[in-house]
């Protein structure tokens, strides 16, 4: 018998409704079965909440949203090994690739064997709120990490070191990092480059300088970059969107390629090309 968590999207009643039915689907089979403290409360499956590092003990995770739950899904999961099986119920989406009817006939699949694994690099980070703060452990990112200005009417001075050695200091109101994955969210709406999912490689790029560089810097994953904040005022570091620390002046992100990178179940694999034509209303012309 299998161990599987449900990581569901508190606001989809759809999605909720659906964890109800495979939840009681798996336990008839004789499944184990775990939800996040909060999915359970809002999937009204209180009997089987289960603290969040519970779920990186089960043998897959089942995100029932859109990439915002698969985020938070890898986010749970990834540094033990543990895959993905995303369930959509975004709009289309980048990641989750099983639509909500086929749920059912995906899990029998991955329980048969009948599945592959797709790998995508994931950042890690490690943040010193200030001068003198020892790092932490690594955060894992999948798609970004991002220090931006808090205060709206200031920009930050942000100082980026590349192996050691200074590269240049952006006066901006924010700078990203991004996977490959990641190419295609906060990146892209600044004008940074699309790479393919399965790529390896850091993408660098300012929000708003204001200089007259203001491209991209596409890395190799082994490179580790530092951002120190040298502004007067405070900047914020968010990971995959969540805002996680305050970083005062001196304070530091250094960022490079995890050595755990995410794992998603895929059954028929999807073109990142026939993704992008979707997604973006790109006709064959």
């Amino acid at each position: 018998m299998a161990r599987f968590a449900l990581v569901v999207h508190p606001r989809r009643p759809s999605a909720r409704l659906l964890a109800q039915e495979l939840a009681g689907w798996l336990v008839a089979e004789g499944h184990d079965v775990l939800l996040p403290g909060p999915d359970a409360h809002s999937a009204d499956l209180p009997n089987l909440a289960c603290a969040d590092a519970d779920v990186s003990e089960v043998d897959l995770v089942v995100s029932l949203g859109g990439d915002g739950s698969i985020l938070r899904a890898v986010r749970l999961a990834a540094d033990a090994g543990v895959a993905v099986l995303g369930v959509n119920f975004g709009e289309l989406a980048y990641l989750a690739e099983v639509e909500p009817g086929d749920a059912r006939s995906a899990i029998d699949r991955w329980l048969a064997g009948d599945f592959g694994i797709i790998e995508r690099m994931r950042l890690a980070v490690r943040v010193s709120t200030a001068a003198g703060d020892a790092a932490g452990t690594p955060l894992g990112a999948l798609n970004e990490a991002v220090v931006e200005k808090l205060d709206r009417g200031r920009s930050v001075r942000l100082s980026l070191s590349v192996d050691g050695r200074h590269f240049t200091t952006y006066r901006a109101d924010g700078l990203i990092v991004a996977s490959p994955t990641g190419s295609t969210a906060y990146s892209l709406s600044v004008q940074g480059p699309i790479l393919a999912p399965t790529h390896q490689a850091l993408v660098v790029t300012p929000v708003s300088p204001h200089s007259l560089f203001d491209r991209s810097l596409v890395l190799p994953p082994a490179t580790t970059l530092r951002i120190d904040v040298e502004s007067e005022h405070p900047a914020a570091v968010s990971i995959d969107g969540d805002v996680c620390r305050v970083l005062h002046p001196g304070g530091t992100v250094e960022c490079t390629a995890s050595e755990r990178p995410a794992r998603l179940v895929s059954f028929d694999h999807r073109h990142f090309d026939d993704i992008l034509k979707a997604k973006f209303g790109l006709g064959n012309r």
